[in-house]
């Protein structure tokens, strides 16, 4: 077994990169026995200015600057002499037309983004890339090509092996959150020796309490109430951000904000109150009487159970969603206080620190956290490659 890296010597690609969840998992693992990173940023591609902006406030020194985080479409980014033969590509090509919110769409062309991924995988010829969707990715005709394209032998990544394809569960990792992705592993063909790669050992279960105790078996799932609400105000003092400003990219936007500076609340009508007040911990619409209900709700009893729905205090969360803000569209509400999560309390569900820099408005950081791979499972994965390349 060769000597472990201990300096920040495995450099990564992010593609995709949003806000930067996977880049802060990858930066917060820890070897045994080390106290710095060892994985460090070269490059990065986000098309959305504001969530490019954050990455760059975060990351951007990492990288060597901020002239290598290209704040627009991969199709119009080549890698660059420093992103060049990095060992790690991570990213997750939108899913909007895998998602089973939308009307999966199979002809969306942000479907196609994962062939950009490819050339950029042809380009650097990393050791080992990552592909992060969600769990209905695996059913798609664009993860059958993606596979063939690996199989085939002039298919556009003949030159990789897919050794792991399955959804993980963020729940497993450490994760407050119960959030299903699939996350699709791969590595170079003439490295034999990373073949055996195999997804990390689940850390934490939803049924902990079977195993034997005392026998190294994973731990119970996290709670949202120790691990985010106990850390936080029931009451906001606040319905805004800061009044500031910042341009790390060159285009102004509000921010800079702390992932502290996040606990802003909403202006709700009389009427969205009194529905609060009436859910009790785990409940949801089903629970309203017929005069704080609405006619669609009434009609439709075999609906979701997650519309106006509030947290378990004991459980983890459901997955947060871009516009987890909204009661309506999820089980966002605060497991005892009578108002929806903040995009500070969504922030920490995500795993995101609290010296997190953000920049944005409201709309698009609540956009940037629920796009986000969840910290600790990328902290998880980060593991993973770190064992398999220093062994």
């Amino acid at each position: 077994m060769s000597t472990p890296q201990t300096s920040a010597s495995v450099t990564v690609v992010d593609l995709f990169a949003g806000c930067g969840g996977f880049t802060q998992g990858f930066h917060a693992f820890r070897p045994e026995g080390g106290s710095s990173p060892v994985f460090r940023t070269v490059a990065a591609v986000e098309h959305d200015i504001a969530a490019a902006s954050t990455y760059a406030l975060n990351f951007g020194d990492e990288a060597g600057g901020t002239e290598h985080i290209h704040a627009g479409d991969i199709e119009d980014w080549t890698p660059e002499r420093q992103a060049l033969n990095a060992d790690v590509i991570l990213g997750g090509p939108p899913c909007q037309g895998f998602s089973g919110l939308g009307k999966e769409d199979r002809h969306d062309p942000r479907n196609k983004l994962w062939r950009e991924y490819a050339r950029v995988v042809n380009a650097i010829k990393p050791k080992i890339f990552i592909v992060e969707n969600v769990d209905r990715f695996l059913r798609s005709p664009e993860f059958a090509l993606l596979h063939e394209a690996t199989e085939k032998p002039d298919g556009m990544l003949k030159d990789y092996v897919l050794v792991q394809h399955s959804v993980l569960n963020a729940a497993d990792y450490g994760v407050p959150q119960a959030r299903r992705r699939v996350m699709v592993v791969a590595v170079r063909r003439d490295l034999t020796h990373l073949h055996d790669l195999a997804y990390p050992d689940r850390t934490h279960s939803k049924d902990a309490d079977k195993f034997l105790p005392g026998a190294g078996g994973p731990k119970k799932w996290l709670s949202v109430e120790d691990e985010v609400f106990r850390h936080t105000s029931e009451e906001t003092s606040t319905t805004e951000l800061p009044d500031r400003k910042c341009e790390p990219l060159g285009t102004l936007l509000p921010g800079v904000f702390r992932t502290t500076d996040l606990h802003f609340g909403r202006n709700p009508t009389d009427l969205s109150r009194q529905r609060y007040r009436a859910i009790p911990e785990g409940g949801n619409r089903h629970d309203l009487p017929p005069h704080l209900s609405t006619e669609k709700w009434l009609a439709h009893r075999n609906g979701s159970h997650d519309v106006m729905g509030r947290m378990y205090r004991d459980r983890p969360s459901v997955t947060i969603r871009t516009e987890f803000y909204k009661p309506e569209k999820g089980r966002y509400l605060h497991p005892w206080a009578h108002r929806p999560i903040t995009h500070y309390e969504a922030a920490l569900i995500q795993g995101f620190p609290a010296d997190f820099e953000w920049s944005g408005s409201k709309i698009q950081i609540g956009r940037q956290i629920g796009n986000a791979v969840p910290v600790g499972l990328a902290k998880a994965l980060a593991g993973m490659v770190y064992g398999a390349l220093t062994r």
